[in-house]
């Protein structure tokens, strides 16, 4: 008899992960697409550019000149010389709110500070403000690249360390940062 036990709960124990698997199935067919995507509580957020946003070249609208430019799709920085060549480009962690898309300056510097998440940060290049809520690059000096609480609104733009070097040594006081989607 035990034979004909196992093989009656090896039946229902199949029958029950076919139905969890079908039910799982309808569920992600059935999702909206606006959850498959995380949102970032951002302001400015829109549908993705046309092109590959993983790409390292520099966007097309992007201005000219000397400048820092921050895509906010990519979560990708460049920096860029007065001839058009790109000095340096990396990948950052933004926070929770992001600046418009367009043309801003550097206005202010901390060479260290402690950020809103508690923790050491450096190199803080600050350019825009959001409905009270300041925008700028810093390395944490713990080398993290979180990801932001969407219940805190933050504007910290996270780098590395050696990506905060090299914003810090390009981008002083009256820099043009210009932001695109």
């Amino acid at each position: 008899m035990p034979s004909s036990s196992s093989t009656f709960v090896a039946g229902l124990t199949a029958a029950a992960l076919a139905t969890v698997g079908f039910l799982a199935f309808q569920a992600s067919a059935n999702m909206p697409a606006d959850l498959a995507e995380p949102r970032r509580g951002a302001p400015a957020k829109a549908a993705k550019a046309p092109g590959n946003i993983a790409s390292t070249a520099l966007p097309d609208d992007s201005g000219v000149g000397e400048r820092v430019v921050y895509a906010l799709m990519a979560d990708r920085v460049w920096l860029v010389a007065a001839d058009g060549r790109v000095k340096r480009t990396f990948k950052v962690a933004p926070g929770s709110v992001d600046p418009l898309p367009g043309s801003y300056s550097v206005g202010s510097r901390s060479g260290a500070i402690t950020g809103t998440d508690g923790t050491p940060i450096e190199h803080v290049v600050r350019f825009a403000e959001v409905d009270e809520v300041v925008i700028g690059f810093s390395a944490a000096l713990d080398g993290s690249l979180p990801e932001p609480d969407p219940r805190v609104q933050t504007g910290g733009i996270r780098e590395t360390v050696a990506d905060g070097d090299a914003m810090w040594a390009f981008a002083t006081i009256g820099r043009r940062v210009d932001v695109v989607r």
